[in-house]
């Protein structure tokens, strides 16, 4: 290889040949196109520099000059340093490795957006908020770990046909060919997801954790209209309503509902499934509208994973409970809109053999069951030779106990199906006939209405309860029959008490809807009717377990003093214990704890005498002087106030306990500020719910008396009286 060396005036060759060399070069700077161009300067040196004699043997290596250290350079010449070098493969991956963008995501996997976000919405991926967003701040940011999961996706192929098939069906209307359009249409490519629910929720209690949102979903698309420009179908709207109804129907046949709540945006339920609770929003059964700032192929693409865990969850309840899945519906009661009444429950066995008896007597089905009944009555048969008799009974009991699977409920179950035992409450017209359904048949109620499919008449004389929203001025009362409003229903299967209803009746502005979904722990403020409700609580679980409330009572006042009485024990025995540490002598500690008392009583006295003094004296200071008004809480921000008077509450105790906290570190200090924060907020808000009820209460002391109010003078006018004072 030839390189071209600077030999001052004149340039020759350098191919170091032992008979010399031929060449004649012209007197010129040439122009090095491989030296970087332009000839000379300091990019022609670097790329000299750069240059190996020996045939390229060590490409990219400076020669050695004078027995100097060998160093790497890189393509444009410059040397590497030395960390880079010793730096290992792997172990130098920054934040940017592990993030990709959408767009980057879209790329690796050959998809479209829509299809993109339809696969990370059934597979329960996420976008991802890196510390440091190398492409940009404004992208969307997904893990690399994700991509690489949706890689072996099979639905990744499937939508993949998908795309296809939509394609051949837009050019089979685009030629009129309806012979192929037929076709495709009968050949739509479909898929599954169920192997996404079982990847997603391994175990069935991981499915009832996250059974919140798919109720809510099923709920809200089971009233909405079916709407074509938004791709809602009907069969989507009849399989939302269908799934809840047996999660309703469920609840109510095993008793599992806890909590009603109804709100402005609709009602609130809440129900203990196998240990679990699942809280859901129903929509109140109105004309809903359908806003056009909603995505609705999103909420399409949630509630069909739903549907299919939905699906799952109902067949395994359903089947643990020992029913019939699907459950049967009375046709007659449903086409009366009769809603869950209209669900008919039966036992797996029984249904199972009500199936078998409706098969055709000459059909295959017909002889496989009696073939297989037949070898079970001969293998019962000889089980029975070789049993003695506590075998027999034993077996008597165990088919009594899968006969009654249903009947088996736990305690709370138990409780909640005796609030409205033996009560038949009549429907008025105006009233949400589903939810008065599931709530007092839930209960332990029964429930009947005007109209087809009713099990009871309007009339009938087994009727104890009316709910009904109207006035009642032009209409004729039963005297034996009690007239309530809908939220008498609520608030007594809340508090799980048969409230009084005077305050519940049709004329009368019923008590505050009080939610059971927030207590006083929560907010810090008890109302005065929940108060009373838990009064009449704690007398129904009284009248309940027999023993009467004022021992009850007592005995919780009881606890109260033996705890008291437990502490100043336990005060008494340490000081003791530090006095015999100290050699002091038994007596002259029970000496000393009479003095201790008497000096107490007399240091008390002393304070109020020096509190009358400084006060006296507040006003000037000993000069004579008037007292600076400047104080040191001005130098105190508003939080500093509000942490140094919670620190001042309770005892001394307490207080050093709390002046703890300033030997944490200091985040966790700052964390334990900001929980005291929030406790003054929290007693802040209490107090002014406490003032609110106060005036309220007032209000209406005054309005039941008669008694008018003084109107509040405006700002900047002064009132009639002040102007006569004056």
């Amino acid at each position: 290889m030839l390189v071209m060396e600077d030999s001052g005036t004149e340039y020759g060759c350098s191919c170091r040949s032992e008979g010399g060399c031929d060449r004649e070069y012209s007197r010129e700077r040439p122009r090095s196109r491989w030296a970087g161009g332009g000839g000379g300067g300091a990019r022609e040196r670097r790329a000299r520099d750069a240059t190996v004699v020996d045939g390229g043997a060590r490409r990219g290596v400076r020669p050695a000059m004078g027995g100097g250290k060998k160093r790497t350079v890189n393509s444009t010449g410059k040397v590497v340093p030395k960390k880079v070098l010793k730096a290992k493969k792997g172990t130098t991956k920054s934040a940017a490795s592990r993030y990709v963008t959408r767009n980057q995501a879209l790329n690796r996997l050959q998809l479209k957006l829509g299809d993109f976000r339809r696969l990370c919405i059934l597979k329960g991926i996420h976008p991802r908020e890196p510390k440091k967003k190398t492409q940009g701040q404004g992208k969307t940011y997904y893990h690399v770990k994700d991509i690489a999961f949706l890689h072996h996706e099979p639905l990744l192929e499937k939508f993949r046909e998908l795309r296809a098939y939509a394609r051949k069906l837009k050019r089979a209307k685009a030629k009129q060919n309806y012979v192929a359009l037929d076709r495709l249409r009968d050949n739509t490519p479909q898929y599954e997801l169920s192997h996404l629910v079982l990847e997603r929720y391994p175990s069935f209690q991981d499915a009832l954790r996250d059974l919140d949102d798919p109720m809510c979903m099923c709920a809200l698309f089971a009233v909405l209209p079916t709407v074509n420009r938004h791709d809602i179908a009907p069969e989507v709207v009849e399989k939302s309503e269908r799934l809840s109804r047996e999660f309703k129907s469920y609840c109510m046949r095993t008793h599992a509902l806890r909590k009603v709540f109804i709100s402005v945006k609709g009602i609130y339920y809440e129900a203990n499934v196998e240990g679990e609770d699942v809280t859901w929003l129903e929509p109140h059964a109105l004309a809903q509208t359908m806003p056009e700032d909603v995505d609705y192929r999103v909420m399409l693409t949630f509630l069909e994973f739903y549907h299919d865990l939905m699906s799952f969850v109902n067949f395994k309840l359903y089947k643990d409970a020992g029913l019939q899945y699907p459950p049967m519906l009375n046709e007659e009661m449903d086409d009366a809109a009769a809603g869950l009444a209209a669900v008919v429950h039966q036992i797996a066995k029984r249904a199972d053999a009500a199936n078998a008896a409706a098969l055709p007597a000459e059909s295959d089905a017909a002889r496989a069951v009696e073939s297989r009944a037949q070898t079970l009555k001969e293998k019962l048969a000889l089980i029975a030779e070789h049993q003695d008799e506590e075998d027999e009974e034993d077996d008597g009991m165990g088919e009594e106990d899968d006969d009654t699977v249903v009947g088996e409920m736990t305690e709370d179950q138990r409780e909640c199906s005796k609030i409205f035992d033996g009560l038949v409450f009549f429907i008025n017209r105006e009233v949400p006939r589903n939810m008065m359904i599931f709530i007092i048949k839930s209960f332990g109620g029964e429930v009947c209405w005007d109209g087809e499919g009713s099990p009871f008449d309007a009339d009938d004389a087994r009727i104890t309860h009316v709910v009904i929203d109207r006035p009642t001025k032009n209409m004729k009362l039963n005297p034996k029959v009690v007239y309530v409003q809908p939220q008498w229903v609520c608030d007594c299967a809340n508090w799980r008490v048969l409230i009084p209803p005077g305050e519940y009746a049709p004329d009368c502005e019923p008590p505050p809807h009080l939610s059971p979904f927030v207590g006083a722990d929560d907010d810090g403020y008890t109302p005065e009717y929940a108060k009373t409700l838990l009064k009449l609580q704690e007398e129904a679980r009284a009248i309940r377990t027999g023993v009467p409330l004022v021992k009850t009572l007592a005995a919780g006042d009881d606890e109260i003093d033996e705890e008291a009485e437990a502490m100043a024990e336990e005060k008494r025995y340490r000081k003791e214990l530090e006095a015999e540490m100290k050699g002091v002598s038994y007596s002259k500690s029970l000496e000393k704890a009479d003095e201790e008392s008497d000096d107490e009583d007399e240091e008390e006295s002393d304070d109020e005498d020096e509190d009358e003094e400084d006060e006296a004296s507040s006003s000037e200071d000993s000069d004579g002087e008037p007292k600076s008004k400047l104080t040191a809480d001005m130098a105190l921000s508003e939080k500093d106030k509000i942490m140094r008077d919670q620190l001042a509450k309770g005892s001394s105790d307490e207080q050093m306990k709390k002046m703890s906290y300033m030997l944490l570190p200091r985040k966790k200090r700052e964390l334990y500020k900001a929980m005291q924060l929030g406790i003054a907020k929290k007693e802040k808000r209490a107090a002014e719910l406490t003032r609110l009820a106060e005036e309220h209460k007032e209000k209406k002391r005054r309005a039941a008396e008669g008694e008018k109010e003084e109107p509040k003078p405006k700002k900047g006018k002064k009132s009639a009286t002040t102007k006569k004072k004056k």
